[in-house]
């Protein structure tokens, strides 16, 4: 089982090759590494074809190797960007860091490229060897080695899934990081929300309330070991701040009314979030060192759902200062507040991605009796709708920017929510697979 906080784990890099497998490009969205000779494109609202790649058996230990090969493959198939083709075809099923590859042998069922390791106890520790092939020019194009403690083994091998998504599309990485959300069980009408933990891939839950009251909106920071919630114990909902590693939380705020939608600062120091008082809620932020508490906006109106750009130079929330709820964007210290929002339909729950320098709003939009996920840049250009379902909501961003995790309820006497995810491009639409319902999703920064 993963462990609960970042343990330590080495890295160096041996026999480098030249890249000249290519990167994904997406026109007119975010804009990755320039390609270079052998490319694919992933063009918005068009036909993709994910690259074929082949992921054999590593080589090394048992113990490890067939484990670490499996979530390597199962991490670069969910991408939507890349295929690993499947093992029943491989002439050569297994493959290590040190063996010559057989390209023609690779080149026949069509792959482009390869990923050899191999992954063997060291010293106490799993040390895992891993080179990436370009089949069609068998030229190197990744070699890293990885090592970590034996109860790290699933890190380990989203790390290395990492490595080969960054080297062959030009994104960064999004494997190694975890999602806190909201498990929920029971019956509908009498529903117990806890507050959980897991992997990206859902793998690895683990709770970290016991359903004693009702939780909602958790929220990461950038420390990856604290999470914001809101919570309905005795009275009125208020936020906490939770540490994930040793279960100690903390109130955020002596407020006698409702305090709600908690997000940190993208250097974890303040705590952005609202407070409802007579029927209207305004913004606030906490300075998480002093404590002190400033008031962002002030007027008649519902203020909520705030989150800070990527340099922490402005805010994005929503309001229904116009008469409908809408997204605006203000400065961080509740400057000049703007409407960016003028599609059809009602806008909710904005969170600014978190790449600086092609930054996004995601939001959920209500439009045509559907609840939509989509993106648009800080301005309101550029809107695209990712996901459209009955009940779509909570959008939150992976930390390279490339993909948003939300939940969809499926409606019904019995049913319940659970975790999807969309690339930014509305291609790559995948339900994240965790047993009973889920909703509420956050995802962690990158947790190396």
């Amino acid at each position: 089982m993963v462990a609960n906080k970042n343990l330590p784990l080495t890295r160096r890099a041996f026999s480098l090759g030249a890249s000249t497998l290519g990167v994904v490009g997406v026109a007119g969205l975010l804009a990755p590494r320039p390609a270079s000779a052998l490319t694919f494109t992933l063009n918005p609202g068009q036909p993709f074809t994910p690259m074929p790649i082949a992921v054999p058996n590593f080589a090394g230990d048992p113990n490890f190797a067939s484990q670490v090969s499996q979530i390597v493959a199962n991490d670069l198939k969910l991408s939507g960007y890349l295929n690993p083709l499947d093992p029943s075809s491989y002439l050569d099923k297994t493959v290590g860091a040190s063996d010559a590859p057989r390209f023609n042998n690779w080149m026949t069922i069509g792959a482009q490229a390869l990923v050899a390791c191999t992954v063997q106890m060291q010293g106490g520790q799993i040390v895992a060897a891993v080179r990436l092939w370009d089949v069609t020019t068998g030229q190197q194009l990744l070699g890293q080695q990885f090592a970590t403690s034996p109860d790290n083994v699933r890190r380990l091998g989203h790390i290395i899934a990492d490595a080969v998504y960054s080297q062959l599309t030009g994104f960064k990485g999004f494997f190694d990081t975890r999602v806190a959300f909201v498990a929920e069980t029971g019956p509908k009408t009498a529903r117990i929300k806890r507050l959980a933990l897991m992997d990206w891939d859902g793998a690895n839950v683990r709770y970290l309330t016991q359903g004693s009251e009702l939780v909602l909106t958790p929220r990461f920071s950038p420390s990856t070991q604290q999470v914001a919630y809101m919570a309905y114990g005795q009275g009125d909902p208020h936020v906490f701040i939770l540490n994930t590693a040793n279960g100690s939380r903390q109130l955020v705020g002596e407020f006698a009314s409702m305090t709600f939608s908690p997000r940190f600062s993208p250097d974890g120091s303040k705590l952005i979030f609202s407070v409802e008082r007579e029927g209207n809620s305004n913004i606030y932020v906490m300075e998480l060192g002093s404590r002190q508490i400033r008031q962002l906006t002030d007027d008649s109106s519902i203020n909520t759902s705030p989150s800070y750009s990527p340099d922490g130079s402005q805010i994005v929330f929503e309001s229904d200062r116009g008469g409908a709820q809408q997204v605006y964007i203000m400065g961080a210290d509740g400057s000049s507040p703007r409407r960016i929002s003028f599609g059809s339909g009602r806008y909710a729950t904005p969170v600014f991605s978190p790449d600086p320098e092609n930054p996004y709003v995601a939001f959920t939009k209500q439009d045509g009796g559907n609840f939509k996920i989509g993106v648009m840049k800080p301005d309101g250009s550029a809107e695209r709708i990712i996901a459209d379902g009955y009940h779509n909501e909570g959008p939150s961003w992976a930390p390279n920017g490339r993909y948003v995790m939300y939940f969809q309820d499926g409606g019904g006497a019995s049913g319940g929510a659970s975790i999807w995810y969309a690339d930014v491009t509305g291609t790559v639409n995948n339900q994240v697979r965790i047993p009973g319902f889920a909703s509420d999703p956050a995802w962690s920064p990158l947790l190396r």
